[in-house]
């Protein structure tokens, strides 16, 4: 009998995904269609559904963590706030100008996307702070009540504010607010000196009008769902994934939603990570394949490789590791993924020059690949791989949804084979190679494009279609290990109950380490630990419950960029300082892959990483899956592994088969959320973690 469990809910852009996790580590998965519509009623339908099977009582749900989308979508589709932007004189074009960086270097008829807020709602006030945050002019308040009237008067309900180096001094910013909500008390509010303390204007202009943005539409969306959550009788508060893999309150992410933009893909990182970490895996490449897209990222030396900045609804919802100049530039510490526009609804298609093409247009949950029968008749990957028989041709998300080959056939047929004179199966085939090699690209620019050799890493595959393909881009890569956890298709979700509450602070500092001011240097440390040590103890953790990791961002003097460096001790000095410097100097050389002892090494900004760490043990000794109601593993099936094998007769198992003894492929591991193929040279065993592990035989 069930006494008490955590509950997590992904939702993702083809597939609702839910986990319901016992002490004892027993994880009961639940998986519907999203409803792109409105994303809360496949989140209310698969709780309820959940718990009626279960027969849970509402007190019996101690936890709730979501992985939001909704952010997001809102950016993508450009369905946020009517937002006005108050700023200093001269200023006003800054989202215009951007950092002019061309998306396409020789696409003439590329353009830049469009500010989210127009020009006529971008308004100018007078007053001027220097880099120091000495007042050079006061701040004009009767010029500032005039341009918060005129943004009432077009109806605006948020406003962000930002002025020129309110890094350094916010006052001016602070006061703006303050005539805001005298005005106009129900308009929402995003201030720079708050929302990012940072210097780079447009970075720190772009973040904060993305915050105030989505603002209204993430605390509607999380205030709908705690009366939903009360109507249901879960009195727990709601707790949410951010960008850089760990949590936060609800009440923390309606205040400031731009920390839960990548909250999704972030979540299945966190769970590769602590997986990685139980499995006595330091280095590991984590391989995430929806729906919609794909990501990947780097676990090395036991840390999740962050970036301070990423670009959120860009024209093929590429990462930040990949082409930038697309989107809109977010300045928040995030895990560094790059992703690509390849996932199972991704659509194939031939170019006006003959050329296949898969991505990054989706089929998404509505209407769906072809073989869904929901509609859609475009040729998607999840079509191409029921063709070659890589896919259960029968039933996905635990009989939940019926599959028609059928259908897929001729998807593959009409869309891709005769447009290409191509036989069925070929058409498939070029497909799932031409997914593969957009696939390979998201590996490569978490790797060998850090200066990364992937053949040191193991791989963890997961997401609906990640342990399908995983094993043809680890050959690809040299990669003689991968890993597949248990509930792979759900992975995302119970990444979600393994994170830590976390809080990223950061304070812009500029200072040459040769030339270090230790006792300002140290009291900007000291405002950063003590702002972090009262935001935990607000959130109810006690001393003890605390961690508190501090870094420097670091440069060459003169460089556009940094790289973030941890700092040993939270009070430097001359012999801590020349160590910083050394760190620096091997991370540039190891990422770019030279160093420049002569160059002075500069900081110029001072992070520190707060985490409240749970009384109780966030992973599970050992994982237990209960698989779906209904599920029924398919029979044994031809399958087809390239031109190589051709169509070869494949035993279908089950994961707990695979506790009898390794075995080599070809064989397909099926469940009911997701499917490993096992391609001939590789062989499968499971571990005590009930992980699938997946050796070349050939190394």
């Amino acid at each position: 009998m069930i006494e008490n469990v955590r509950l997590a809910v992904d939702v993702g852009g083809t597939f609702t995904d839910l986990v319901l996790l016992t002490p004892d580590g027993t994880a009961i998965p639940k998986k519907v269609l999203s409803t792109p519509h409105d994303f809360s009623i496949a989140v209310k339908q698969a709780i309820a559904q959940a718990m009626g099977e279960l027969d849970l009582s509402p007190q019996q749900v101690l936890e709730y963590v979501h992985g939001a989308t909704v952010a997001t979508n809102a950016i993508i589709t450009r369905s946020g706030a009517r937002l006005g932007l108050i700023t200093n004189q001269g200023f006003r074009d800054i989202l215009e100008v951007r950092r002019l960086r061309m998306h396409r270097l020789y696409d003439l008829t590329w353009e830049k996307p469009p500010p989210l807020v127009p020009r006529f709602l971008r308004l100018e006030v007078p007053g001027r702070l220097d880099h120091r945050g000495e007042e050079v002019a006061p701040l004009g308040e009767e010029a500032a009540r005039q341009a918060i009237q005129r943004l009432l008067d077009e109806g605006v309900e948020s406003v962000a504010v930002c002025y020129l180096h309110a890094y350094a001094n916010g006052s001016h910013e602070v006061r703006t607010r303050d005539l805001i909500q005298e005005m106009a008390p129900k308009v929402y509010v995003s201030i720079s000196s708050e929302v990012l303390p940072e210097i780079r204007e447009y970075e720190r202009t772009s973040t904060t009008v993305i915050n105030a943005y989505v603002q209204p539409v993430v605390s509607r969306y999380f205030e709908s769902m705690e009366r939903d959550l009360r109507d249901m009788g879960v009195d727990v508060p709601i707790m949410v994934m951010q960008s850089n893999g760990g949590m936060m309150p609800s009440e923390t992410a309606r205040a400031f939603p731009m920390h839960i933009i990548e909250s999704g893909p972030a979540a299945g990182v966190t769970g590769a990570y602590h997986l990685a970490k139980q499995l006595g895996v330091p280095d590991a490449i984590s391989l995430d394949i929806g729906g919609t897209t794909a990501k990947a990222a780097l676990i090395e030396d036991g840390q999740i490789a962050r970036s301070p900045e990423y670009e959120v609804g860009g024209a093929v919802s590429i990462g930040h590791s990949l082409m930038k100049g697309s989107g809109y530039v977010l300045r928040v510490p995030s895990v560094d993924l790059a992703e690509v526009g390849a996932g199972g609804g991704s659509i194939a298609w031939a170019d006006s020059a003959g050329a296949l093409k898969v991505g990054p247009h989706s089929a998404g949950a509505d209407p769906g690949p072809a073989c869904y029968n929901q509609g859609g008749r475009e040729a998607t990957i999840t079509d191409a791989n029921v063709v070659l028989g890589l896919t259960n041709p029968q039933a996905l998300a635990g009989g939940a949804l019926i599959i028609h080959p059928d259908l897929a056939e001729q998807a593959v047929a009409d869309r891709v084979g005769r447009p290409l004179g191509l036989d069925l199966v070929s058409a498939a085939w070029g497909i799932r190679s031409v997914a593969n090699s957009s696939l390979i690209r998201a590996l490569r620019a978490v790797s060998t494009e850090r200066g990364r050799d992937p053949r040191r890493f193991a791989m963890f595959a997961f997401g609906g279609i990640g342990p399908v393909h995983a094993l043809d881009l680890a050959n690809e890569l040299g990669i003689s290990k991968v890993i597949v956890p248990p509930l792979p298709g759900l992975f995302s979700s119970l990444g979600l109950l393994f994170a830590e509450v976390e809080h990223h602070l950061i304070q812009t500092h500029y200072a040459t380490i040769q030339g270090l001011d230790y006792g300002r240097l140290n009291g900007v440390t000291a405002r950063l630990v003590e702002e972090a040590a009262n935001t935990l103890s607000r959130e109810g953790y006690a001393p003890s419950q605390r961690s508190l990791q501090l870094s420097a961002d670091v440069r060459y003097a003169g460089q556009d960029y940094a790289l973030t460096i941890p700092l040993r001790d939270a009070s430097l000095d001359p012999k801590l300082a020349e160590a910083l410097a050394e760190d620096f100097h091997q991370e540039h050389h190891r990422t770019y892959g030279y160093r420049s002892d002569a160059e002075p090494v500069q900081i110029i900004a001072l992070r520190c990483l707060a985490r409240g760490l749970s009384a109780l043990p966030r992973v599970p000794r050992r994982l237990q899956v209960t698989p779906m109601q209904g599920w029924q593993p398919s029979p044994s099936r031809r399958c087809y592994f390239g031109p190589e094998w051709g169509w070869t007769q494949t035993e279908v198992l089950g994961r707990g088969d695979l506790a009898a003894g390794p075995l080599d492929g070809p064989i397909v591991v099926e469940e009911d959320n997701s499917l490993t193929v096992v391609l001939p040279g590789w062989r499968a065993s499971l571990d005590d973690w009930s992980n699938i592990v997946l050796d070349r035989i050939d190394v």
